[in-house]
């Protein structure tokens, strides 16, 4: 496999990092109308995935599995080694590259934007139900002030973040509304990449800027002095960034299977989270980034196995704050009942 370079103190990192901060953020930056445009018109296109075919193919079907290379596809990795030949795991660098295969039945289960979930539901009119939540948020404010502690504090600064007219913007709308405050309480300079967020924020001593992991690790390696000041997910503890989607085929013909996933899911989920330094070995075994970048990152991207009526109260929390925001976010219509798996 492709070996990533081994050092925080190059801006080589940040290049090679852009696909996994892209998909981080991506969560939680794809505008899922965006989403929709872009599979209608690459549903012909060959993907670019990185498949692992672990060992032939047993007399029941293979489920195949996509996830994005990031949060994803770490808490994942623990599946991964131990496949047995029961999946085919696929890594993606972008959401719009697995849409397409998830409409076209190319794939059983994947892990995707959470409001693109949303979306996908209502394109294939309801062909897909959620399965859990896999990631929390993943933004964090950060800057060079030790004593910045909370939102109020962020009160007439200078704030660089990108994501403007999708789900960050309205994540950190959110946030501030919780705290009493609006975009009008500071000035806001959104930039097109969180490498931009990076070069405007250095030097800058009297800014802040809202960062995904594993951009918050990149940064505080490449900038010296800069502090991780707050989280948003401790802010908005219904904050959601990935969530596993499964084809309503694949739920009704093979229920028992959905069941096993889930459950090696739920395991491999709390073996990473326990087990940092060994399975960040595995994260750069399965080329998602280097050992180093996930040892530091895997505690700070709130990998998790939501499922049930928990999973769907935050879901449905989450979507329903970015529907008030902007209704093409989540598809125009908020998702019924039978969008999420094993809630009543």
């Amino acid at each position: 496999m492709k070996k990533f370079m081994r050092t925080f103190k190059t801006f080589k990192l940040l290049g090679v990092l852009l696909a996994l901060a892209a998909v981080l953020a991506g969560c939680a930056q794809s505008s899922a109308g965006e989403a929709l445009t872009v599979t209608a018109e690459t549903e012909s296109v060959e993907s670019k995935q990185d498949t692992f075919e672990m060992q032939p193919a047993q007399e029941e079907p293979v489920i195949r599995v996509a996830s994005l290379k990031g949060p994803t596809s770490i808490g994942l990795v623990k599946m991964m080694k131990d496949n047995d030949g029961s999946y085919e795991f696929g890594i993606y660098t972008a959401a719009d590259e697995i849409l397409p295969l998830v409409i076209s039945g190319e794939v059983d289960i994947a892990s995707i934007p959470a409001n693109v979930a949303a979306v996908l539901y209502q394109k294939m009119s309801g062909g897909i139900a959620v399965l859990d939540i896999n990631t929390l948020g993943v933004l964090y404010v950060v800057s060079y002030d030790g004593e910045l502690s909370s939102v109020e504090d962020l009160r007439g600064k200078n704030v660089y973040m990108t994501g403007k007219g999708t789900t960050p913007e309205f994540a950190f709308n959110h946030v501030l509304s919780l705290n009493g405050m609006s975009m009008d309480d500071l000035t806001v300079e959104f930039k097109s990449e969180a490498t931009e967020v990076i070069s405007a924020l250095k030097g800058n001593t009297d800014a802040a800027a809202v960062l995904p992991q594993p951009y918050v690790t990149v940064a505080a390696a490449q900038l010296d002095g800069l502090n991780i000041n707050i989280s948003l997910t401790d802010e908005w503890e219904d904050m959601v960034t990935g969530v596993t989607v499964v084809s309503r085929q694949l739920l009704e013909e093979q229920p028992d299977a959905v069941e096993a996933f889930l459950e090696a899911q739920q395991e491999s989920v709390a073996y990473v989270n326990a087990n940092v330094e060994e399975m960040a070995q595995a994260v750069e075994e399965f080329d998602i980034v280097t050992a180093e970048i996930a040892k530091e990152a895997i505690p700070y991207c709130n990998l998790v196995c939501v499922s049930g009526d928990e999973m769907k109260e935050m879901l449905e929390n989450y979507l329903s704050v970015l529907f008030e925001q902007d209704a093409s976010s989540v598809g125009g219509q908020m998702p019924e009942n039978d969008f999420y798996y094993g809630a009543e």
